[in-house]
């Protein structure tokens, strides 16, 4: 049987009409990259929108969204994951969120090193936060055509995520999402471990 794959709408810059039109067909998960603009379209948007906070997040902006964030995809640092459980403590809420790891070839993009997320998984702080549950891993691959690299980039995210899976979350069904692929190379990321893929211009448009 063939794993399901979950949809994220990547909606950041596009209008709350447009998010609305794939919310009529049945869509509920929405990707932003920006607190300034989730904060305007969380308020004016339906309540069962479920809000991916898919951007580089700055620790000083957590408090904005943690009141209603659905899910967290770009932890990339100790001092994040820590700032988010201070926040969610306040509100008494546990927000999910996810490792972001960098397997690129582009110096630019964010992310954990492999060797930095397991350092900050062995050390075990993450295991006393009451309000922060790790579902999973995030990434994104080269931007590149060239479906070799794309392939390495993925199964690296795919092959990490089972070693992680096995030393720290053997018996944790929550970790259970791998999020990697967008307009451009999801079918690879489908068939090299991704049970989630970000989507925004093969929905939305060119911005």
């Amino acid at each position: 049987m063939t794993e399901r794959v979950n949809l994220v709408a990547v909606s950041k810059y596009h209008t709350e009409k447009d998010i609305l039109a794939a919310y009529s067909v049945g869509q509920r998960h929405f990707g932003e990259s920006r607190v300034q603009e989730l904060q305007i379209k969380h308020q004016n948007l339906p309540d069962d929108i479920l809000w991916h906070f898919i951007g580089h997040l700055q620790t000083n902006k957590v408090k904005y969204i943690i009141p209603y964030i659905y899910i967290i995809e770009s932890v990339d640092s100790l001092k994040l994951l820590r700032e988010i459980e201070k926040c969610a403590a306040i509100y008494d809420r546990k927000v999910n969120v996810l490792l972001e790891i960098h397997v690129a070839r582009e110096s630019t993009k964010t992310g954990l090193s492999i060797s930095q997320c397991r350092e900050l998984l062995a050390d075990g702080e993450w295991k006393e936060m009451s309000h922060v549950c790790i579902c999973g891993i995030m990434t994104m691959a080269t931007n590149t055509e060239d479906i070799d690299i794309l392939k390495e980039d993925f199964r690296t995210a795919y092959d990490f995520y089972k070693e992680v899976k096995q030393e720290f979350f053997y018996d944790n069904d929550d970790f259970s999402i791998r999020s990697w692929g967008m307009t451009h190379d999801y079918l690879v990321a489908c068939d090299n471990g991704s049970n989630q893929v970000r989507i925004g211009t093969a929905i939305f448009g060119d911005r």
